[in-house]
């Protein structure tokens, strides 16, 4: 879904509300936003190639916290855009954003970020986030100013 609501994101995928994911109170549960920020975030990290890099150093990411504003209910059927971006980055972290737009009403209906951390998975802790990554960060980010965004 090519909207003006998600052109500062260049990272966009597309899900289908599912009709289990809908709640006693006949909307889509609270949870299943998180569930579409991870879809997200792991389509962003794929795009930085972030696990090969992994593989090779043992240093990744790890969510730290994250958070979520409902603004609009969804209900089945529909299909959502989610998309996300990184609005900070510091030495050892970095804030990602994220939106989820209803196809039905075309509207936002929930914002969320997401407080990630560079994490060396053989020492087991924190470690500073790598140029390379911070370098491929900057490049995805830029391809949305440069209007080629490099979409999900």
């Amino acid at each position: 879904m090519s909207h003006e609501l998600l052109k500062t994101y260049p990272v966009v995928i597309e899900l289908p509300v599912a009709w289990g994911e809908m709640d006693a109170l006949r909307h889509v549960n609270n949870i299943v936003y998180f569930r579409y920020f991870e879809s997200a975030r792991m389509a962003y990290f794929t795009r930085l190639r972030i696990w090969n890099y992994m593989n090779e150093t043992g240093i990744g990411p790890i969510l730290a916290s994250t958070g979520c504003k409902f603004k609009l209910p969804l209900v089945y059927p529909d299909t959502v855009s989610v998309g996300t971006r990184i609005s900070e980055i510091e030495a050892d972290r970095f804030v990602m954003k994220y939106v989820v737009v209803s196809h039905q009403h075309a509207k936002v209906a929930a914002e969320g970020e997401g407080l990630v951390v560079s994490y060396d998975y053989r020492a087991l802790r924190k470690a500073p986030l790598p140029d390379e990554i911070k370098t491929r960060i900057e490049a995805l980010e830029k391809s949305v100013e440069s209007g080629t965004p490099d979409g999900g």
